[in-house]
């Protein structure tokens, strides 16, 4: 029977940014089928100008499964929308437990041709707004006893390998995967600062490459994907245990599974996936943790 070794979150309230689509989307879907509210969030809330998804259809998507989302349009480029996106969702839902900073939408350039304002808004999507909503988000965890703050990472914070690709010498990731490699230490560094506080910070990202509508122009034609379902698993493993057992890990979608011995479902709770197997494009530095 599907489920029976998923963590339960009855009762438990979540905010999900960049949840129109992609991997925010496969998340909330998850966190909700497992019983918590879900605050999702992003700009798109009943249309899409440059990119399919919206609020609205992520909604339905958790209540066709019984499960329960408030949609809260914010655009985290703003900076009064990422400062008062925490109490907004406190106050449409009644606190908060889980955060899960997932939006962001890369621009690569390469560093000699990148503008000023490239470098900027890179920073603002993968470590300013992490940075500000964890610390709005913390007092609201505290005062209900717990927390958890789950960053979604990226394999590009690991360094290229050589002989270097094409991706490595043309791609232009340079910046986005050294926010990526910052939100790791920010991670590792709040986890031990919340430990005290009973709020756990982990990170997941994917083991290889994971299809999405922002991903997607990034991709070449027949490079291996992975489900985005295993990422939103595991990012579920990542909201239910006390801090003082599972904090501060640099986790993967198809990694951690297998590390843990956990079953992975659809985003939708409703079949079970079959055991993760670790790409050959996976990077070698990728651990089992």
């Amino acid at each position: 029977m599907p489920e029976l070794d998923a963590p339960r979150l009855d009762g438990k309230i979540a905010l999900v940014t960049g949840s129109s689509r992609g991997i925010g989307r496969a998340i909330s879907q998850r966190l909700a089928t497992a019983g918590a509210t879900v605050v999702i969030t992003a700009r798109s809330l009943d249309s899409a100008p440059n990119e399919p998804g919206t609020l609205r259809e992520t909604a339905a998507a958790i209540a066709e499964h019984g499960g329960h989302a408030i949609p809260l349009a914010a655009d985290l480029e703003d900076p009064k929308d990422r400062a008062s996106l925490v109490d907004r969702a406190v106050e449409a839902a009644g606190g908060l437990d889980i955060l899960v900073n997932n939006a962001g939408y890369a621009r690569y350039a390469p560093i000699a041709e990148m503008s000023d304002g490239l470098f900027d808004l890179t920073l603002d999507h993968y470590l300013r707004a992490p940075f500000v909503l964890s610390r709005q988000a913390i007092p609201h965890m505290e005062a209900r006893g717990a927390g958890w703050i789950v960053n979604v990472g990226s394999v590009t914070a690991l360094p290229p390998l050589e002989p270097y690709g094409w991706f490595d010498t043309h791609g232009g990731s340079t910046l986005y995967a050294a926010a990526k490699a910052a939100l790791d230490r920010f991670t590792q560094g709040l986890a031990a600062e919340m430990l005290r506080r009973n709020i756990a910070v982990n990170m997941i990202g994917p083991s290889t490459a994971i299809m999405t509508p922002g991903s997607a122009r990034y991709i070449p034609d027949g490079y291996p994907t992975e489900d985005v379902a295993y990422l939103a698993e595991c990012a579920l493993q990542l909201c239910h245990l006390p801090a003082e057992l599972r904090t501060g890990r640099l986790t993967y979608s198809m990694h951690f599974p297998r590390s843990e011995g956990f079953r992975v479902y659809s985003v939708d709770g409703t079949r079970e996936l079959p055991a993760p197997v670790i790409p050959e494009t996976s990077h070698p530095g990728l651990s089992e943790n």
